[in-house]
C-alpha cells in the first residue's frame, strides 16, 4: 500500500514538474501512521546521535549537508529569514523556556510557530501552530510534500535522506512558512553549534537557559566544553540572553559572543519583575521554572521590540547599586510587565515537566528530568507536591519511584539524588509501553531492543540496591528495605508474569523490573486508577516483592508515583494515563 501510494505521489510530482508544490498530492492510502512509519526508517535519535558524533570533526560540513537537504526540498537558507525566528538553546529548562515565550507572543494576537523534541506521545507535537500540535492530516501532507522532493532529487551525489530529526526540522520550516506564521520559536536539538536548526541564519533574538552536564559523548565533559557548544548559536548583531550560570560557562558564553559580535546580556530575576507588584503564578511548577519564566520575558519583550510592535514593557529605573558592576555579561533591564505577560506566564502548559495527574487514591507526578541538576529540581518540586501533603488519617501513604534513563546518562548519580525522597518501591522498566509497540509508529525506536533495553533496567536496579544499603544506618528515617527484587516478564504461553532472578546480590531490595510501562503502572496502580486495567495474573509462584507489594497498594489510602529519569518514559507513562493524548 505505502510503496503503490508512493508511486502515485512521484507520478504526479514528475507530470507537474521538479518545481516543488505545495498543494496536496492525491494518496488517499497514505494516513498518518504511514507518514510516521516512513518517517522511523530514516533513522531515530541514537543513530542521528552516532551521526554526529563521526562529523563533529567539520560542523560545516554538516551544516552545508542540512542546507543541501534544505534547498532539495524546495527551500533556500534565506527564506527561514521571513519566520522571525526565536532561537532557544541550553541543558535544562529550554523547553519550557521556549513554552512560555510561544504562550506570550500567542497572547498578543499573532500567530506562532513552535518546533521542539522529544515528542511525548504523537510526533505532531513537536510542530506546533499557535500552541497545538498540527493536525494529522497537516503532518501527513507537509510529510509527503517534503519526502517525495527529497526523493525525486536524489542523483549519485545526493543519494542520501536526511536523518530523523533533520528531516522533522526541515518539515517544520515547511508548516511555519506555508501556513504563515507571524513567528517561529525554535528549539535547538542538541547543543548548538553542530545542531541542525544551526543553519538559522537572520533570528530576531537568541536564548540560552541553564546549563549542565549531558551528551557528554557529543558535546563535551566540562560545563566549559558544553557552553561553547551552547553559544554556536549566536549571530552577528542578534541579541542574546542567558540565565545565571556558573562563573566559567558564562565567561565562554561571553567569549563566545564576542568572537560572534553578539550582544549577549544576563536576565535579571524575576523577582525584579514582581517588585511592587503580587508575585507572578506561573503555569509551571518548581521553582526552577522562575528561570525560565524570567528568560522568556527578555525574549518576548525583545522581539515585540525588534519587530516593532505594541505593548512593548515599559523600563524599570535600575538604581546604579543593582547593576552588578564587573560581571562579564551585563544585566539587562527589568520592565513593567504587559497583562499579555502575566496572562501568558500564567496559562502556559507543557505536558511531562512538573505535572501532576490525580486519579483517585493514585497521583502521578510526571518530570522528564534526565541531568543531575534536573533532578535535583524534581526532587525539591515533588518533595514539596507530595511529601509535604498532608497525610492520610490513618497513615497508609505508598510511595513509589518509576524511573528510566537513556544514552550515555550516569544512573548512579541520578539515583542517589532520588534516595532522599524515601520511597517505598523503586519500579524500573524501558520507555516501551507494551512489549511490542508494532501498532504504535509514534513510539518506534529502532535502535533499542527490549533485551538491551532490560539490561540497562536491571544494572538500575542493583545500583537502586546498593545506594540503599550503603544509606540504610546513615539515615534514621529511610524506610527499610521490604523484599527481594526481580525481573518481571510475560511467560511465552500465557502471557502472564514469571520472575526471571536478576544476578546474585544482597538480599531486602524493594526494587522491580517490569519489561515494559503497561505491566508497570497496572502494578503500581492495582486496579485502582480508571485508566488503567487491574494487573494480570502472575502465576501460581508470584515474586514476594511483587505480591506484598500489590496487597499494601491495594490498602494504601494514598499512592504517590514519581515518573522521571527521561522524557520518553514520561511520555509513554501520558499515552496510557490520558488516552485522549493519543487521539
Amino acid at each position: 500500500m505505502v510503496a503503490r501510494g508512493l508511486r502515485a505521489l512521484r507520478a504526479a510530482l514528475r507530470a507537474g514538474g521538479r518545481r516543488f508544490s505545495t498543494r496536496p498530492a492525491r494518496a488517499p492510502a497514505m494516513d498518518y501512521q504511514d507518514a510516521i512509519r516512513m518517517l522511523n526508517t530514516l533513522q531515530t535519535n541514537a543513530s542521528y546521535l552516532e551521526q554526529v558524533k563521526r562529523e563533529r570533526g567539520d560542523p560545516q560540513a554538516q551544516l552545508e549537508a542540512m542546507q543541501g537537504f534544505l534547498e532539495r526540498s524546495g527551500l533556500k537558507v534565506e527564506d527561514l529569514d521571513r519566520l522571525n525566528i526565536i532561537h532557544v538553546t541550553g541543558t535544562k529548562g529550554k523547553g519550557s523556556a521556549c513554552a512560555f515565550t510561544e504562550c506570550i507572543l500567542r497572547g498578543y494576537g499573532l500567530k506562532t510557530g513552535f518546533y521542539s523534541s522529544p515528542h511525548l506521545v504523537q510526533v505532531r507535537e513537536r510542530i506546533r501552530i499557535n500552541g497545538q500540535p498540527i493536525s494529522k492530516d497537516l503532518f501527513n501532507k507537509y510529510f509527503w510534500l517534503v519526502y517525495n522532493r527529497l526523493e525525486e532529487t536524489k542523483d549519485p551525489a545526493h543519494a542520501s535522506m536526511p536523518a530523523y530529526f533533520r528531516f522533522l526540522t526541515i518539515m517544520a520550516f515547511h508548516v511555519f512558512l506555508q501556513e504563515k506564521v507571524d513567528l517561529a520559536v525554535v528549539e535547538v536539538g542538541i547543543g548548538g553549534t553542530y545542531d541542525c536548526t544551526n543553519i538559522i541564519r537572520a533570528p530576531v533574538v537568541c536564548g540560552v537557559s541553564s546549563l549542565g552536564i549531558d551528551h557528554t559523548s557529543i558535546l563535551g565533559d566540562t560545563m566549559e566544553k558544553i557552553a561553547w557548544q551552547k553559544g554556536g548559536i549566536f549571530k552577528p548583531g542578534v541579541p542574546a540572553f542567558t540565565v545565571a550560570q556558573p562563573e566559567r560557562p558564562l565567561e565562554v558564553l561571553r567569549e563566545r559572543a564576542q568572537e560572534r559580535k553578539c550582544p549577549l546580556y544576563l536576565c535579571p530575576e524575576l523577582d525584579e519583575f514582581e517588585e511592587g507588584s503580587r508575585p507572578l503564578e506561573l503555569g509551571l511548577a518548581g521553582a526552577h521554572q522562575r528561570s525560565n519564566a524570567a528568560l522568556a520575558l527578555q525574549l518576548a519583550q525583545t522581539w515585540l521590540q525588534r519587530r516593532g510592535c505594541h505593548g512593548l514593557g515599559e523600563l524599570k529605573e535600575v538604581p546604579p547599586s543593582t547593576e552588578l558592576m564587573g560581571r562579564p555579561v551585563p544585566l539587562a533591564p527589568a520592565f513593567q510587565l504587559t497583562d499579555a505577560m502575566i496572562q501568558g506566564l500564567r496559562d502556559t502548559e507543557w505536558l511531562g515537566r512538573t505535572q501532576v495527574l490525580s486519579h483517585g487514591p493514585v497521583t502521578w507526578y510526571l518530570d522528564g528530568a534526565h541531568t543531575t541538576s534536573s533532578i535535583q529540581a524534581c526532587v525539591r518540586w515533588f518533595r514539596q507536591a507530595a511529601l509535604n501533603q498532608e497525610k492520610p488519617h490513618d497513615g497508609s501513604e505508598v510511595r513509589v519511584l518509576l524511573f528510566n534513563a537513556t544514552g550515555d546518562r550516569d544512573t548512579a548519580a541520578l539515583l542517589k539524588l532520588l534516595v532522599p525522597c524515601h520511597f517505598d518501591y523503586a519500579v524500573f522498566c524501558p520507555n516501551f509501553t507494551e512489549v511490542s509497540v508494532a501498532n504504535n509508529a509514534d513510539q518506534q525506536n529502532f535502535n533499542v531492543t527490549l533485551e538491551n533495553a532490560l539490561t540497562r533496567c536491571l544494572e538500575n536496579q542493583r545500583t537502586w540496591t546498593r545506594l540503599l544499603e550503603e544509606k540504610v544506618g546513615q539515615d534514621p528515617w529511610l524506610p527499610s528495605p521490604l523484599r527481594v527484587g526481580g525481573l518481571l516478564q510475560p511467560a511465552p504461553a500465557r502471557g502472564s508474569l514469571l520472575l526471571v532472578p536478576p544476578a546474585p546480590r544482597p538480599l531486602n531490595s524493594p526494587a522491580l523490573v517490569f519489561p515494559c510501562l503497561a505491566q508497570a503502572l497496572r502494578w503500581v496502580a492495582q486496579g485502582r486508577d480508571p485508566h488503567l486495567a487491574a494487573p494480570a495474573a502472575s502465576g501460581a509462584h508470584p515474586h514476594p516483592a511483587a505480591s506484598s507489594g500489590a496487597v499494601l497498594l491495594r490498602e494504601a489510602a494514598a499512592v504517590r508515583v514519581l515518573v522521571t529519569g527521561s522524557l520518553h518514559l514520561v511520555g509513554g507513562a501520558l499515552r496510557l494515563l490520558v488516552p485522549e493524548l493519543s487521539q
